[in-house]
C-alpha cells in the first residue's frame, strides 16, 4: 500500500517535534506575586495551564493553599504573618486531573526582612501585671479569636480593592511595633491604627459577614467580619475601650487619642493591611 504525500509530511513533521516541545504544553506554569515578600506582605499564586476547574490543592509552610478561578487559571492568596521568620519556605501544589495521576509541583518562596518600631515602655506593675480574674477572661477571649482566626471556609466575599476605614489621607501607622514594657518583650502590635476625629462613621473595608461583635479586654470593642477564602478583617474602636489601651494612655500621662485600630488575617496570617487600601 502506498502513502500519500500529506500523509508523509504529516507523519514527518509529528517526528521533528521535539520532545521538550511537546512536554511544554502540558506542563503548569506556576508564578508568585510580588517579587519581594516581607512579614506583614500578602502574597498570591497563578497556576496556568491545567484543565479548565481542575482542583488544585496546595500549602505554604504550614499554611493553607484555597484556589479560585483567576485570569484563565486557578489563583490563591496566602498571607505572610507578622512573625514570619526571613529565609526561604517551602510551597507545594498538587493538581488533581480527572483520568491521570496528581501532578506535584514544588519550590521555595524567599522572605526578605521587615524591621519593626521599638516602643519601650515604664508603668506601674499594678497597669502590666493581671490579677488572676482578668487573665482568665483575657485568655478566654484569646481563645475565641483565634478559632475565628482558624475557620476557613471556600467562599469568597471580599473582592477588588480594599478601602479605608475611614475618611482621611493619612498613612495608618503602628503594624507590628514591638512594646518592651518594664524590660519585658510584649506582643507586637497586631494592627494599623487610623487617627480620626470621635463620632467619624467607619466602614467596612471590603465585603464581609459579621462574624463577631463585644466588647473584649485587650482589642476592647470590636467588629470581626468574614470575608471568607482566607480573611478576617477586625475593626477595634479604641475611643471606646475600656480595659489595657485605655490604661496605657493614662500612664503615659495623657488620654488615648481617638482612633480606629483595624487588623486583616488571612488564613490566620497577621498581615499589614495598609497595602490594600
Amino acid at each position: 500500500m502506498t502513502r500519500s504525500p500529506l500523509a508523509l509530511a504529516v507523519v514527518l513533521a509529528c517526528l521533528l517535534i521535539p520532545p521538550s516541545a511537546a512536554l511544554a504544553v502540558d506542563r503548569p506554569t506556576v508564578s508568585w506575586h510580588p517579587a519581594k515578600l516581607r512579614p506583614g506582605d500578602v502574597a498570591w499564586v497563578l497556576v496556568q495551564g491545567v484543565a479548565d476547574g481542575a482542583p488544585i490543592e496546595g500549602s505554604l509552610g504550614a499554611r493553607s493553599l484555597l484556589f479560585f478561578p483567576y485570569a484563565g487559571g486557578q489563583a490563591a492568596v496566602v498571607g505572610i504573618d507578622l512573625e514570619t521568620k526571613p529565609g526561604p519556605h517551602a510551597w507545594q501544589l498538587a493538581i488533581l486531573e480527572p483520568g491521570r495521576e496528581p501532578r506535584r509541583l514544588s519550590g521555595k518562596l524567599t522572605v526578605s526582612r521587615r524591621d519593626f518600631q521599638v516602643q519601650r515602655l515604664t508603668l506601674p506593675t499594678a497597669m502590666v501585671d493581671l490579677d488572676p480574674e482578668t487573665e482568665r477572661r483575657a485568655v478566654s477571649e484569646g481563645e475565641r479569636l483565634r478559632t475565628l482566626y482558624r475557620t476557613i471556609t471556600p467562599e469568597r466575599l471580599w473582592r477588588g480593592r480594599w478601602v479605608r476605614p475611614v475618611a482621611g489621607h493619612e498613612p495608618g501607622s503602628g503594624f507590628g511595633s514591638r512594646r518592651v514594657i518594664n524590660g519585658q518583650p510584649r506582643a507586637p502590635h497586631t494592627g494599623i491604627d487610623f487617627s480620626a476625629p470621635r463620632g467619624t462613621p467607619v466602614v467596612a473595608a471590603n465585603s464581609g459577614r459579621v462574624a463577631l461583635l463585644g466588647d473584649y479586654f485587650f482589642p476592647g470593642r470590636l467588629v470581626a467580619l468574614d470575608g471568607r477564602a482566607q480573611a478576617d478583617l477586625l475593626t477595634r474602636r479604641a475611643t471606646e475601650v475600656k480595659g489595657r489601651q485605655d490604661v496605657l494612655g493614662r500612664s503615659a500621662g495623657a488620654r488615648v487619642p481617638a482612633h480606629l485600630g483595624l487588623a486583616l488575617f488571612f488564613h490566620g496570617a497577621l498581615v499589614r493591611q495598609v497595602d490594600h487600601l
